[in-house]
Parts: C-alpha cells; structure tokens; sequence
C-alpha cells in the first residue's frame, strides 16, 4: 500500500513483503504488532527511509506529521478498526494498519502562489504540480473539523477521509492484545511488553531513499 505511494511504478507486491516479514521473524500470520519492525520491514522490502515517530500523533509530533504529509510522503499508522474501517477505541482488540496518502486542512486563507482551486469543488485548492509553494498554515489543535487524513484500513481498496483528533486518540489507547486472538491456537509475534511496547502512540513515516528530512 505504502510501496505504491513511494514508488507507483514499481509497487512491491504484499505477497513479498509477507515473505521478508516471516523471513525475518516479524510475523507468524500477517500480523505486525511491532512499529520498529514495520520500519525495518519498509526499508529492506520497499528501499526507503523510515522513521519512527514516538509520543502519539498530537503535540508536539502533530505539525511534523501533517507537515510530512503535506510534502506527499506516506504514513502509516495503527490503530483500531471499527466495523467502517473507521478507527474506533477497543484497546488494541481491533488492532490494524492504516496509510494516509494526504491531509485535508480547513484553513483561513490560501497562499497565493502555488495552490490551484478544484474545477469541481469552489473552496477546495490543490497544490499545483511542479510549482514551487510555500507550506500552508497548519490549524490549530483542537479546532474542530480542522484537519482529515486520506486515509485506508491496509486491506481496503478505497480511500476515506478520517478525522484527525479520532486518528491519534484511537492510536493513543492500544494496549491490549486482542482475547479472541490470544484464544485461537495461533502463533502471533508479539514484541518484549506486549501490544502497548509495540504499537500505542507510535507511528511510521516513510520517505523516498533520495529524499531529505
């Protein structure tokens, strides 16, 4: 999914990235409960700069995060899944993926240079492609509707808008490995202090190899 934003023409195939996370012993089923492992899974399989962000998707990682996004690099992100794919507070019970491909911001002006407004839809402006542009002015946290990710649950095929504030805080409270889980007689790799240690407040920002901080 993420392989794809990074690199469309040459996607890496979820098939071979499986393949490297049992190789390496960071999955027994697909699961992946460790972001360090997902990093280190990201920069073998896909060719790319990962880099782990610690301390939850709020101050004072929110302005770097959107900031990323802003640039077009992907993100992605843990968090429980409700039934819409949407996130949803469970305690780590419905633990999946998410990618955000981009970030919808409500803001009081556009800058004037670099920005084009959508033909279809008054109010909404793109950047424009291969124009050089300032970075829009992030809204302050807290101010409601303020900020959507584009974002997919990492098996979905379509995208949706998510609102950030749900994002972080669904983030914020996995701690717990699933029961139903823990009672299926499967083997799951599940890292030194459990699903808390490995995912909660943590996320995965990744980046083209030729690309800078």
């Amino acid at each position: 999914m993420a392989g794809a934003l990074l690199a469309p023409l040459s996607g890496t195939p979820l098939e071979r990235l499986v393949q490297v996370a049992m190789e390496r012993g960071y999955t027994a089923q697909g699961e992946m409960f460790s972001v360090t492992d997902m990093g280190r899974l990201a920069q073998e399989a896909l060719g790319c700069q990962a880099e782990v962000l610690y301390g939850g998707l709020g101050a004072p990682n929110r302005d770097h995060v959107l900031q990323h996004l802003v640039t077009g690099h992907p993100l992605l992100i843990p968090y429980d899944e409700d039934f819409n794919h949407e996130p949803c507070q469970r305690k780590g019970h419905k633990a999946h993926w998410a990618v955000s491909a981009g970030v919808l911001l409500g803001v009081q002006g556009v800058p004037s240079l670099g920005y084009e407004e959508d033909p279809e839809l008054p109010g909404l402006f793109h950047p424009a492609p291969g124009t050089p542009r300032p970075p829009p002015s992030l809204p302050e946290e807290g101010s409601p509707g303020a900020v959507y990710l584009l974002a997919k649950q990492g098996k979905s095929w379509h995208y949706q808008l998510w609102d950030y504030e749900q994002v972080r805080d669904s983030n914020l409270q996995l701690t717990d490995f699933s029961p139903s889980r823990a009672a299926d007689g499967r083997e799951y790799v599940v890292p030194v202090g459990g699903v808390q240690a490995g995912l909660c407040g943590q996320a995965l920002l990744l980046r083209p190899q030729d690309s800078g901080r």
